[in-house]
């Protein structure tokens, strides 16, 4: 694994979209689109106003990104949450998403899950994907036409 020495602290931290560490937990991720002709751009996030966040033992990914959907979604997509060590999934996803609001307050989160792409995680008898998620509070919004699952969160209510 390719881990930064600079990487202090607890919790996620937030890094540059392009950053080794953060594109080496990427280049592991079910939905990773490898090129035909082996080009790796810098950048691996896409265009938008995006957020990186990077654990300090560089065993999680989160990414935020804001952009113009091409299926019409309006918010804030996590672009990519991938736990290799570390907190549980769930509260890691927690963290992150308070960090999303706290850039951009009061947003409407979401997320697309491949159920061909990752295995299912078995609840009361029936097959759950994206399990972290749900623990987090998502909800199932929809299907992508291509068959992926959206989810959703809204910000709670003021405590």
């Amino acid at each position: 694994m390719n881990v930064q020495p600079f990487l202090f602290g607890d919790g996620w931290i937030e890094v540059k979209d392009g950053n080794d560490t953060a594109r080496a937990i990427f280049d592991r991720h079910y939905s990773r689109y490898h090129y035909a002709d082996g080009r790796k751009p810098l950048l691996f996030l896409g265009p938008g106003e995006k957020m990186v966040l990077l654990t300090a033992a560089a065993d999680a990914l989160c990414a935020w990104r804001k952009f113009i959907s091409g299926d019409g979604q309006k918010g804030i997509n996590c672009a990519i949450f991938r736990r290799e060590g570390g907190d549980l999934a769930s509260e890691l996803l927690r963290q992150a998403r308070l960090r999303a609001w706290q850039r951009w307050p009061g947003e409407r989160l979401y997320t697309y899950v491949d159920p061909l792409g990752v295995a299912p995680t078995m609840r009361a008898g029936r097959p759950t994907w994206g399990h972290c998620f749900y623990q987090d509070g998502w909800k199932f919004c929809g299907l992508t036409k291509k068959r992926l699952h959206i989810l959703e969160r809204f910000p709670e209510m003021p405590q």
